[in-house]
């Protein structure tokens, strides 16, 4: 298979982690015989700087006529400490995932056995988590009308049935792939716009009979995360409760330094890291290129290249479990980001 990926390292540790996936990738091409075209393209702080835009045109024309997005990070101290600065590399991003259509961000939570201990809940409550959030992303209260007239503020929460469809036809699918339930998390009992939610949720789960549907509400859904986490497979959500659950999740594992993400678009989708650029790191091969890899992990997935993810997948559990990681994981074996890559290369060689 070939394929084409747009590449977008970013700003601070971005293209530290960034090589490491791309040495991922290579080992998975040599292995199953694919040829991945990697196009490097500029955005963030270091497209302002040597542009003055922080999205520009020949970035946004390369991720449009890629299969893919492979991003790592975006921010730089010198505009988060400037809030009058006109141009910012936060502003690159947002308009990225406008022109890209980006409607369904993906985040799995996953739980190692090896890394237990670094979660701020107990161990016998995260043991075996292994759930992933949909969560609408251009939708809701975010993008609804919104002003202040005296002293009244308003912020609209609008949704459509088909900004409903088709996230939900995309959970539902990863259920029907995982342990086949999914949970719809709204506040049906007050808002009228979760109403609908439920109703479009509810008429295309008979579409798919063999997958089981519940429902909380949002505030128990937050407490059932830190209570019960291992309850959960596919959690549907709209935009701001999706983006305060998704948050709240990431601390399970101990380290945001494991968690990947995608953005499903309709013209093209993007995956990267949730963390951030860590510019207190750069340069310093410290940074944990784990949740880039395993970001490139869902891009294969993407690309129905489900054996080569899992490998990746596999590789990754394996080398924790043989006590290897980057230092804030706190095991036996303290490994520089740079050595991360070479060492889950080489895994996937040998398997």
């Amino acid at each position: 298979m070939e394929k084409n990926i747009a590449v977008l390292s970013g700003d601070g540790i971005g293209p530290e982690v960034i090589e490491q996936a791309l040495k991922v990738l290579t080992a998975i091409e040599t292995k199953f015989n694919h040829k991945f075209h990697t196009h490097f393209a500029l955005v963030g702080a270091i497209a302002i700087n040597q542009t003055g835009n922080p999205l520009p045109e020949e970035t946004l024309a390369i991720c449009l006529q890629s299969d893919a997005v492979l991003f790592g990070a975006i921010g730089d101290p010198k505009y988060d400490n400037d809030p009058s600065a006109p141009v910012r590399p936060e502003q690159g991003l947002l308009r990225l995932r406008k022109s890209l259509g980006l409607f369904a961000n993906v985040r799995p939570v996953t739980t190692y056995p090896t890394l237990l201990s670094l979660s701020p809940l107990k161990e016998e409550k995260i043991k075996g988590v292994d759930f992933v959030i949909y969560r609408e992303l251009t939708g809701g209260i975010y993008f609804g009308e919104k002003g202040r007239k005296d002293d009244i503020a308003y912020d609209h929460c609008v949704y459509s049935r088909e900004e409903i469809a088709r996230i939900t036809r995309l959970a539902f699918d990863a259920a029907r792939l995982r342990r086949k339930k999914v949970t719809l998390v709204d506040k049906a009992n007050v808002l009228e716009t979760s109403r609908l939610w439920r109703d479009e949720v509810k008429r295309i789960s008979a579409q798919y009979p063999d997958v089981e549907l519940d429902f909380l509400f949002v505030d128990n859904a937050a407490m059932q995360i830190i209570q019960f986490p291992s309850q959960f497979d596919v959690m549907l959500t709209e935009n701001m409760f999706g983006d305060i659950l998704s948050d709240e999740a990431s601390v399970i594992t101990g380290s945001m330094g494991l968690l990947p993400s995608a953005s499903v678009g309709a013209k093209t989708s993007l995956y990267e890291p949730i963390h951030g650029s860590y510019p207190q790191a750069t340069g310093l091969d410290i940074a944990n290129p784990m949740a880039t890899i395993l970001s490139a992990a869902m891009m294969l997935d993407s690309f129905n290249l489900h054996a080569e993810a899992e490998v990746i997948r596999e590789s990754v559990k394996n080398l924790l479990e043989s006590g290897y990681g980057t230092a804030e994981l706190q095991l036996p074996h303290s490994c520089k980001c740079s050595e991360i890559g070479d060492l889950i290369a080489a895994k996937i060689l040998a398997m």
